[in-house]
C-alpha cells in the first residue's frame, strides 16, 4: 500500500499548502482520502484528472471536503467525462451539503441531481473498496465525523481524521503498520475536549496501540510543527515524522 500526502495543512490550507487530501494505492487501485482545499488541484499533478476510483470522506468540515464541488464540475462539463458515477463513502449528510456548497440559490439547489456524477454511501460498517478493506468507527468531533482502519494484502494504516482522544481511535489503531494521526496543538490543560489531538496525545495513542510507525499531519498553518512532533516523540518511542505534501509512505511490512 503506497500512502501519498495530497495536502496535510490543518483547519485552513498553509501558504502554498493544500488542507488535508491522500491518496491510497493497491494492486492498481486508486483510493482518496479527504478532498480539502487545494486537493483537486494536488491531486492533478499527482495522477490524471479522473483516475480515481472512490473517494472516502472522515466529516463535512470544509479543510476536509470542500473540493468535491469542483470535482463535480468536472466530472460533469469536461467535454470528455468519466462514463460512470464516482463512489463516495461520507457522513450522511453528504449529498445535500455538496448540493448546498455548489448551488447558488435555493432553487437550483432544491432540483440539483448528484447522482449522475457521484453515488453516496453511508459510513458506519465495514467496506469493501476495491483491494481495500474500510472500517470506519465515529470519533470525538462536533459533527458526524469518522475516524478508519485501511486494510490490504496484510498490512494496515489507521487514521484518526479529527477527533479528541476517545476509545474509537483506540480501536482502529491497534496493531496497525502506519497510523495516520492529526495533531492540531501543543498539549495544554485549557484545550477544547472533543475537537482535536495534541502532539502528545497522538503519541501517547501509537503508543498504546503498538503502531508501527505514526505519520503526524494536520499542523494548522499557526502551530509549531516543530513543537508537535517534539511532544509525539516523547510519548512515542517508534518511528515518527511530519508528512509533508507531496511525501510518499509505504505501508507494509518494513513499517514494524
Amino acid at each position: 500500500m503506497l500512502l501519498t500526502v495530497l495536502g496535510c495543512s490543518g483547519s485552513i490550507p498553509g501558504p502554498g499548502a493544500a488542507a488535508s487530501g491522500y491518496l491510497l494505492e493497491a494492486d492498481g487501485f486508486t483510493l482518496v482520502l479527504e478532498f480539502g482545499n487545494g486537493v483537486l488541484s494536488r491531486f492533478q499533478e499527482e495522477r490524471p484528472l479522473f483516475s480515481m476510483d472512490a473517494l472516502v470522506l472522515s466529516h463535512l468540515h470544509p479543510d476536509h471536503c470542500i473540493d468535491v464541488s469542483s470535482l463535480y464540475v468536472a466530472r460533469k462539463y469536461h467535454p470528455t467525462p468519466p462514463s460512470g458515477p464516482l463512489p463516495v463513502y461520507a457522513p450522511a449528510e453528504a449529498a445535500s451539503r455538496f448540493a448546498a456548497a455548489y448551488a447558488p440559490d435555493t432553487a437550483e439547489r432544491e432540483s440539483l441531481d448528484l447522482t449522475d456524477v457521484f453515488t453516496f454511501h453511508e459510513l458506519g460498517s465495514t467496506v469493501h473498496i476495491g483491494p481495500f478493506i474500510v472500517d470506519s468507527a465515529v470519533v470525538a468531533h462536533p459533527c458526524e465525523a469518522y475516524g478508519f482502519r485501511i486494510s490490504c494484502g496484510g498490512v494496515s494504516l489507521a487514521y484518526t481524521g479529527d477527533s479528541g482522544p476517545c476509545a474509537a481511535l483506540d480501536e482502529l489503531a491497534d496493531g496497525v503498520d502506519v497510523l495516520l494521526s492529526e495533531a492540531s496543538w501543543t498539549h495544554a490543560p485549557d484545550r477544547q475536549p472533543d475537537l482535536h489531538l495534541s502532539g502528545r496525545e497522538a503519541g501517547e495513542l501509537a503508543a498504546r496501540a503498538g503502531a508501527g510507525r505514526l505519520l503526524i499531519t494536520h499542523v494548522p498553518p499557526w502551530t509549531s510543527r516543530d513543537e508537535v512532533l517534539k511532544e509525539a516523540r516523547f510519548a512515542f518511542d517508534g518511528p515518527c515524522e511530519l508528512v509533508v505534501q507531496g511525501g510518499r509512505y509505504e505501508v507494509g511490512e518494513t513499517s514494524k
